[in-house]
């Protein structure tokens, strides 16, 4: 599947071969963005007609979003790269933060809650806080769960207007809504930053700084800051064929 051979073949021909949209999976996996994916029908299905929810869960199905944006990253990102980002993100620093998140899940949201109210008193130390925020910025955690948020509700914005007659194009969409934006980003930060805090309670310092660099590597950041640009539109795309 990764051609080795050919690529080293042509290595001093040509630039290294674009890996398979197949390749991408793991690495959605690991990086979270399947789980994007997964969200999207489910957000944009909520609160409308049984109709109309068929019609966008075909439109905005999981395994076809992540298709297309495989697609868009194959000529981005090359197999090395691609590979890179995996022994990154699949290393066991990566299990073992991974492995606290889950146990936030497994564990219900009641001891998050209690945790979030503690912080209004009992503050964490800010050296603590900024590695937090470091990593944040450097998953793309708050972006990511922003852009989400966001998207969903221009395309709720969009079918609402639709259902009333009115057509809008992406431009003056974005317009209206972007004050929306920059409220969803101020809330998904404050509730990435606790839900890390929380999560993270039990890791060293050290540990949290490493995590950090490891979503600092240029594979890494490449695979996140290019699925962060091509998501909205890949939305857009979406509301395209909904029009009319």
């Amino acid at each position: 599947m990764r051609l080795l051979l050919i690529a080293l073949l042509f290595s001093t021909l040509a630039h290294a071969a674009p890996p398979k949209t197949a390749a991408f999976a793991p690495v959605f996996e690991l990086a979270g963005i399947r789980l994007l994916c997964e969200q999207a029908a489910p957000l944009v299905q909520r609160g409308l007609p049984d109709k109309q929810q068929a019609q966008l869960g075909n439109v905005f199905a999981a395994d076809a979003l992540c298709l297309d944006l495989a697609k868009r990253l194959a000529s981005q990102l090359d197999k090395t790269q691609l590979q890179q980002a995996q022994r990154q993100l699949e290393s066991p620093l990566a299990q073992r933060f991974t492995a606290a998140e889950r146990l936030v899940g497994e564990g219900g949201a009641q001891g998050l809650t209690a945790y979030r109210e503690q912080l209004v008193e009992r503050p964490p130390r800010e050296e603590r806080r900024q590695l937090v925020r470091r990593l944040d910025a450097a998953a793309h955690t708050t972006t990511l769960a922003t852009l989400l948020r966001y998207e969903v509700g221009k395309t709720q914005a969009f079918l609402a207007l639709q259902g009333r007659g009115e057509s809008i194009d992406e431009q003056a969409l974005s317009t209206q809504t972007q004050a929306q934006e920059n409220a969803l980003r101020a809330s998904s930060a404050e509730a990435v930053e606790s839900f890390m805090l929380y999560a993270y309670r039990q890791m060293p310092s050290e540990q949290l700084a490493e995590y950090a660099a490891l979503y600092e590597q240029p594979a890494v950041a490449l695979l996140l800051d290019s699925s962060a640009q091509v998501l909205p539109e890949l939305f857009a795309a979406r509301r395209a064929q909904l029009k009319k």
